[in-house]
């Protein structure tokens, strides 16, 4: 036996968890900060959790919680914001490789079925939002909704948080971007339309590949392809800048279906298109490693050989030069092949434009939390 063929053992289990319908994830890895780590084993006594073979339903929570603060801001060079807002925590659209997963390891819960199944809602981001921009100290800067989970993931047809956030960014002209897999965008044109028609909203939509199949069990409860192309077109139409992104880009899985996805967005109105290589950061690359055995044992050696093709001999490599693109001779093939593309479809021909910051109003909040509303201190600030 080679040590490719030790190695290969070790990462995939002969016997990986069985799916379960409607959930990315196939385990409830614990997370990197569990000092105890756990494993069940079936001696024979417990009866079992499964009916006619596939396992237990497992049902959404969607927990409320009160955030301190709203906005988070990064300076990443590779990332092309610095202002985010997040209303969710966790996501129900459970995608395999999400690089959020991580984050619920910071809640004492698993990245794995925990990060799509609880849900923490910030019931307060409108009244944060509104608060901070408020301030007398705040500097305004186009702010990315829904980077991390998606902000109109399920919980949200009920919730209307993002709804509420959005209408607090109108009444106050401060331009947005948006990125989702979502067709419930829709559902907000009446506000997303004005605003992109004065340059301050514009949107990307998310679509790894046109294979349906595929798509199920990758992103389960996410829109489907077909569905996110209509979006495309619908917010188009509507006069909205609309661009797709394919990320991530998985070798074996999704890659050879790039060409497809940039003609069929191209076609439904899309104006720009970007492209991300798979990221498996820190407890993703196992969750993604037992998805790729219970889907497709067939190439989980060569997807993720061609990964580390991609990142120096490793699973991941966080460099911020490489990150998001990938490195050598694979990664340069790939980015041929976009750009070809690209060119041959008349995309990214405009630029994406700045959004317009000079509508923004800076007036004194009304929507306040009571506790924060009549403070005289806050109007220091």
């Amino acid at each position: 036996m080679t040590d490719s063929d030790i190695h290969s053992a070790n990462e995939f289990p002969i016997a990986p968890p069985a799916p379960r319908k409607g959930r990315g994830a196939v385990t409830n890895l614990q997370g990197r900060y569990e000092v105890d780590q756990r494993e069940v084993v079936d001696d024979g006594w417990l009866s079992s959790p499964e009916e006619d073979g596939e396992p237990k339903v497992l049902r959404t929570q969607v927990f409320e919680e009160r955030a301190k603060t709203i906005l988070t801001r990064n300076a990443s060079p590779d990332i092309p914001f610095s202002v985010s807002l997040n209303p969710y925590r966790g996501c129900e659209h459970g995608c395999i490789y999400c690089f959020a997963r991580p984050t619920h390891s910071y809640l004492g819960l698993s990245p794995g079925l925990d990060f799509e199944s609880r849900i923490y809602a910030k019931i307060n981001a409108p009244e944060l939002l509104e608060r901070e921009l408020s301030k007398k100290s705040y500097v305004p800067e186009p702010i990315a909704l829904g980077v991390n989970t998606d902000a109109w993931q399920p919980a949200e047809r009920d919730l209307r948080l993002t709804r509420r956030v959005i209408e607090v960014l109108s009444e106050r002209g401060h331009p947005f971007a948006a990125i989702t897999k979502s067709s419930l965008i829709e559902r907000d044109l009446d506000l997303l339309a004005p605003m992109a028609a004065r340059g301050q909203f514009m949107a990307a939509i998310t679509i790894t590949t046109l294979d349906a199949d595929i798509a199920r069990t990758l992103e389960p409860r996410a829109a489907t392809p077909s569905r996110r192309l209509r979006t495309i077109r619908t917010l188009s139409e509507a006069g909205i800048p609309v661009g797709v992104s394919i990320a991530p880009v998985i070798p074996f899985v999704t890659e050879p279906d790039m060409e497809r996805v940039l003609e069929a967005c191209a076609e439904a109105g899309a104006c720009n298109a970007s492209y991300i290589v798979l990221r498996l950061p820190w407890e993703v690359a196992p969750l993604f490693k037992d998805w790729l055995a219970a889907h497709f044992p067939d190439r989980a050696d060569r997807v993720m050989s061609r990964v580390r093709d991609m990142r120096g001999g490793k699973d991941y490599d966080s460099n911020f030069s490489t990150r998001m693109k990938g490195e050598g001779l694979w990664a340069d093939l790939l980015k041929q092949r976009f750009q070809k593309a690209v060119r041959r479809l008349g995309l990214n021909r405009r630029d994406r434009g700045i959004l317009d910051m000079s509508h923004f109003r800076r007036v004194e909040s009304v929507r306040a939390e009571p506790s924060l509303r009549d403070n005289p201190q806050l109007r220091l600030f």
